[in-house]
């Protein structure tokens, strides 16, 4: 594969519509993404279904996430899709466009550093905090602080990725902001470095 750059890299077969990418994103094989921002160097592996979200820098998508997924009418007589594609049914009636508008609304918001297990599951609505861990086939319903991981149908706290001192240094440190050419200088002390000694060299 080429090197990422300005310009996305998508693996064959995805669908994508009203997407907003960052630089050096990668959209793995079969994956669909509907209304979505993803910023500079997140990606998703195959086949992550992500709608109406909005996602950080350096965000980790798994493979068979799904982010965001839309909700049938609860409240009606009928779950069923006639009620708001019912067009699809009948020549004389309209999709219900406050329905879709409505569901558009209803955003998920990814931090910046996290890392969205396989399977896992975020539902619309929903804040993943920056740094934060959701555990493969995960089903958030409630908001995950930032470096908290989360495991579990419904997810639940497992334990802090650091503890809240390094967290908070780490949120003020916001080395995700970093530009390209600070990344690369500063590489070797991202793969070797323990965290503390990290955020003292760079505080």
């Amino acid at each position: 594969m080429a090197r990422l750059g300005d310009a996305p890299f998508f693996h064959p077969d995805c669908e994508l519509t009203g997407c907003v990418f960052g630089r050096f994103v990668e959209i793995g094989r079969g994956s669909r993404l509907s209304h979505v921002e993803m910023g500079d160097y997140s990606y998703c592996d195959r086949y992550a279904d992500i709608a109406n979200a909005s996602v950080g820098k350096f965000a980790n998508i798994a493979s068979f996430s799904r982010i965001g997924p839309t909700d049938h009418p609860m409240g009606q007589p009928s779950l069923h899709h006639f009620l708001y594609r019912s067009g699809d049914y009948w020549d004389d009636a309209e999709r219900d466009e406050a329905f879709f508008a409505h569901r558009l609304s209803r955003r998920a918001s990814i931090g910046h550093d996290t890392w969205i297990g396989h399977g896992a599951v975020v539902r619309p609505e929903v804040t993943i905090g920056d740094g934060a861990v959701v555990g493969a086939g995960a089903v958030v319903t409630k908001d995950v602080a930032p470096y908290m991981i989360v495991v579990g149908v419904p997810a639940v706290p497992l334990r802090e990725r650091f503890p809240a001192a390094v967290a908070e240094r780490l949120l003020a440190l916001a080395w995700w902001e970093w530009d390209h050419a600070t990344l690369r200088a500063r590489l070797d002390d991202f793969r070797t470095m323990p965290v503390e000694a990290f955020l003292e060299r760079y505080e």
